[in-house]
């Protein structure tokens, strides 16, 4: 469980470091940036696992959609959205990771749902308020397709590991590279049809993105997929909206956006309790 709330603690800072210094720019390129920074920091390990080739493809892929069609959806999002709203309507991942966990073993287990459920309330009790103006549709639904994306690769990726029975952070080498070929070749497309990826950089903009591409990237995911692995369905489940009141905490103290500080506490509260609830079942293997 400390990975997984490491990784929301790295990931609660990045989204109003997006909002303020990327937003603006190329969402592709961004993307793409993060995960080649992410691939060349993990590449030895990957290099030295001495993976089968289809695991190494099988991981390249689970990368390419857990990471880099994530993270295109996520960033074009805030064109949309407002930081604190960016975090907000991630609430709806725990019910993906319970939906794609029992589709794959085909076996529908109530108690996964239940925790997953009173962690979306907990989070909804933070956003519990009527839809602001700045709030549009286009950029729910582009989280909506990311948060898809991001649950898949959760549960997919603890099978692969134990299929492949190699550490996180060799197939973490791989999916990095699937990811960052990904979204480079879908900067390299944009650039055929006459686009300016590399439009509106500016100095502080380069530093975040090597931040946001060492730190939050390559080290949140692979503390996250590292305790994906070591913990249940439900309480992984649970875990993936830690970051939502954690991260409206950050927009507010950090970069003085506004929302209710009393909604912040006990949705935090009513996600801590889904994770209680979790514990004693989810910490075995499925």
């Amino acid at each position: 469980m400390i990975h997984l709330l490491a990784a929301s603690l790295l990931w609660a800072f990045s989204f109003g470091l997006i909002k303020g210094q990327l937003a603006g720019l190329d969402p592709v390129a961004v993307s793409c940036g993060r995960l080649l920074l992410a691939a060349a920091a993990f590449s030895p390990l990957a290099l030295k696992s001495k993976l089968p080739r289809r695991a190494v493809f099988s991981a390249m892929g689970l990368g390419m959609l857990q990471f880099g069609l994530m993270y295109v959806l996520y960033i074009a999002s805030y064109q949309w959205l407002p930081a604190w709203m960016v975090a907000l309507f991630t609430i709806f991942t725990p019910l993906y990771v319970v939906l794609f966990s029992d589709l794959s073993v085909r076996n529908f287990r109530p108690r996964h749902l239940a925790c997953a459920l009173l962690a979306v309330v907990g989070a909804g009790v933070v956003v519990f308020t009527a839809m602001p103006a700045e709030a549009d549709w286009r950029g729910i639904v582009l989280l909506q397709g990311a948060n898809l994306c991001f649950a898949a690769g959760q549960v997919f990726f603890v099978r692969l590991k134990r299929r492949a029975e190699v550490g996180e952070a060799s197939l973490l080498g791989w999916m990095y590279l699937g990811a960052a070929l990904l979204t480079l070749a879908a900067v390299l497309v944009g650039m055929a049809s006459g686009g300016q990826p590399l439009a509106g950089w500016h100095g502080k903009a380069w530093w975040v993105l090597l931040y946001l591409g060492l730190l939050p990237t390559a080290l949140g995911f692979y503390l996250w997929n590292k305790g994906a692995a070591k913990v249940g369905t439900g309480l992984l489940a649970s875990a993936n909206n830690l970051k939502v009141p954690l991260a409206v905490l950050m927009s507010w103290l950090v970069f003085g956006e506004e929302a209710a500080y009393g909604r912040v506490a006990m949705g935090l509260v009513v996600i801590l309790g889904a994770l209680y609830l979790a514990r004693p079942r989810g910490m075995a293997a499925d």
